[in-house]
């Protein structure tokens, strides 16, 4: 047997989990996602800094929310649990459908009725999941469940879950362990802002340090005698305009974006974003619909990289600030592209060329051929 076989991110990292030898792992093989330098664009554009995308969505539900999802399951395996609940504007429910199919327990997700891609809604289906759309938002569902799961025999596994965030907080490892150290800046989307908690939980366990969330990350500051980064990045938020209460600077009630995987105006992780922000010195900035395409467009046509909508905003936000000289110049940035292009086929069709019909004459297509040379 091969020995090297990746077995997913609870058994990479056990030492610095809260998983013991007992533990039975649900796994489907996550993490280990790669580090994608890009080239084209910052040549294109005359950035002088280095920026890597970090690309979540070759996850196997196509987003970063495998990496909190195979450390919530476990562990509600582990407590002796039956079933999972969830709200989820999509990618949590693909998430949180197949690792209860992994882990053999029921999974129900409640969404907003027509406010979900087809190809995250697609996925919890496949999985088994009792799909529930509510006459309401992302928020209302996200009360609902809370309410739910703590009347009902069900393990809620949304990022106010502390074990989600360590799961997601890996991304951070294997960021240094790519690039030698932490990179100078860390940039992501933020939604229910889950995600750049665990960044910086991540990212401040590799540097032997404590955070603003550390009574919040289940009692795991497994990193403190275990070094292996000499600093923390900064780290950049990026919200759409539509539902940006860290902009605002109060929650919102009735958000509205195509990146649908941060249509979110309740962020559970309301204080323990802002704590990392603060922390690392960074800020949050928000990007326009028209912006959030425009960017994923160029990063699939300048990069071959196709990401959603939501992780799109990474680009969109870097290029308003860089132009703006907000990132030092010589900088690493990192990008985390949250979930794949695949995830919303309907929205990247919508804003491309439709294909050229012609008869299957060699000529015709010839000449089309010569025209776009």
């Amino acid at each position: 047997m091969n020995n090297h076989h990746y077995t997913g991110l609870i058994n990479k990292y056990r030492n610095r989990l809260p998983v013991d030898d007992k533990t039975r792992i649900i796994s489907l093989n996550e993490g280990n996602t790669p580090l994608i330098q890009l080239k084209n664009l910052p040549n294109k554009l005359g950035w002088e800094h280095e920026i890597f995308c970090k690309f979540e969505g070759l996850n196997p539900t196509g987003s970063f929310k495998d990496r909190g999802m195979t450390m919530a399951v476990t562990k509600a395996v582990e407590s002796g649990a039956q079933a999972i609940i969830c709200a989820s504007t999509g990618n949590t429910s693909a998430a949180a459908a197949a690792y209860a199919a992994r882990a053999g327990i029921k999974s129900f997700v409640l969404i907003p009725e027509g406010k979900i891609a087809l190809g995250k809604l697609s996925q919890a289906m496949m999985h088994g999941a009792t799909v529930i759309q509510i006459k309401g938002n992302f928020d209302d569902g996200m009360r609902l469940v809370q309410e739910l799961s703590s009347t009902m025999p069900l393990n809620l596994v949304n990022s106010i879950n502390p074990y989600r965030l360590q799961g997601q907080k890996t991304i951070a490892f294997e960021v240094i362990e790519a690039l030698g150290d932490a990179p100078d800046y860390h940039v992501m989307p933020v939604g229910n802002a889950g995600n750049i908690s665990a960044h910086w939980i991540g990212y401040s366990e590799s540097a032997g340090q404590q955070c603003g969330s550390c009574n919040l990350c289940a009692g795991q500051c497994a990193f403190k005698d275990d070094v292996i980064s000499t600093k923390r990045p900064t780290l950049v938020g990026y919200q759409a305009s539509g539902a940006a209460p860290f902009l605002r600077n109060e929650m919102v009630d009735s958000p509205e974006t195509i990146a649908t995987a941060i249509r979110i105006g309740h962020p559970v992780s309301w204080d323990l974003a802002w704590a990392a922000q603060k922390e690392s010195t960074g800020w949050f900035e928000e990007c326009t619909d028209e912006e959030i395409l425009q960017a994923q467009k160029l990063l699939a046509e300048s990069e071959g990289i196709f990401c959603e909508p939501a992780s799109a905003i990474t680009i969109a936000g870097l290029l308003k600030d860089v132009e703006r000289g907000r990132y030092q110049k010589n900088s690493t940035i990192v990008c985390t592209l949250t979930g794949h292009g695949l995830k919303d086929p309907d929205t990247a069709i919508a804003q491309s060329e439709a294909p050229i019909v012609v008869e299957a004459k060699r000529d015709e297509i010839g000449a089309i051929i010569s025209h776009h040379l």
